[in-house]
């Protein structure tokens, strides 16, 4: 009976010993959890800080020099081998036009000296573009060192962000080009892509075209692609009506502003599933936005 006891007792043991090297192999693994209702390994996911004032008019200026300094803050972070969370920026900007480094003034419509609005030339590649109220604008300010240290990656999933909103929200199809970055619907863009890397933190991003008046784009090329059309997120909404003009629901034809914050609530969601990032909302005490509140 003792020697039934004992062998009880050393195979309880046994087993308790092979239950605790599993489970200290399962937090062994860094940044990943097990998924009980599930058999896949999911990745904890990384924050990221985001300062959304998509509902403000911010001046480019500000905002690209605001950029300029979270970067700056990161390279330092990175050379004390510091924690590097990355960021985001979500705003409108007031009506401007910007230059890539490839742009060419070739581009423009009108005398540069007497512009129709502001005019900055950047260090984002790409060409010439508009930007103004109605349109989203995503800075994600990453570090690709934590996801994949690849340009063209990082492009293609930009894109795949706004191809996410447009299906799953507003049904709309979207698709890339070959050769050409944005997201484009048949010969319309509706997003377009410039960004900067330094040591492998990005700046600059994304604009995507909701409500957008599409009529300052007449005095440019856009992305200097001749033959090719600028679009909206309302323009293909308003199209896809019944042509007797009968609204089915305002679900479906909202107005400009429920068609911003649709958009918004969409772009953050697409944003964190592609990045597999976990969006914290912040506010930044040292920006102080002079425009007023849309």
């Amino acid at each position: 009976m003792i020697r039934g006891i004992l062998a009880g007792s050393c195979r309880y043991m046994e087993l308790s010993y092979v239950f605790w090297l599993l489970l200290g192999e399962v937090f062994s693994k860094s940044n990943q959890v097990i998924d009980f209702t599930s058999s896949k390994t999911l990745e904890i996911r990384k924050t990221c800080e985001c300062f959304d004032l998509y509902n403000e008019l911010v001046p480019y200026d500000k905002a690209w020099s605001w950029q300029k300094n979270i970067v700056k803050e990161k390279k330092e972070l990175i050379e004390s081998n510091e924690e590097c969370p990355d960021s985001l920026i979500i705003l409108q900007h007031s009506p401007v036009y910007t230059l890539g480094t490839a742009s060419s003034e070739e581009h423009l419509n009108f005398d540069i000296k007497d512009p129709p609005f502001q005019v900055f030339r950047t260090e984002r590649g790409g060409e010439v573009t508009y930007h103004g109220p109605g349109q989203l604008v995503m800075y994600p300010i990453i570090n690709l060192r934590n996801h994949k240290m690849d340009l063209h990656w990082y492009l293609r999933a930009l894109e795949e962000v706004v191809i996410r909103v447009l299906s799953s929200t507003f049904s709309i199809k979207a698709s890339r080009l070959e050769g050409l970055t944005g997201v484009w619907i048949g010969d319309q863009k509706l997003a377009a892509m410039g960004i900067r890397v330094s040591q492998w933190i990005t700046y600059h991003g994304l604009a995507l075209n909701v409500t957008t008046d599409l009529n300052p784009f007449r005095w440019i090329v856009p992305c200097g692609i001749q033959n090719r059309q600028v679009g909206s997120i309302k323009e293909l909404l308003r199209q896809s009506q019944p042509s007797n003009g009968c609204r089915k629901s305002d679900l479906h034809h909202p107005d400009d502003f429920q068609l911003i914050d649709i958009t918004h609530n969409s772009l953050i969601k697409e944003f964190s599933e592609v990045f597999q990032l976990e969006v914290q909302h912040k506010t930044n005490p040292l920006f102080e936005l002079s425009e007023k509140n849309i």
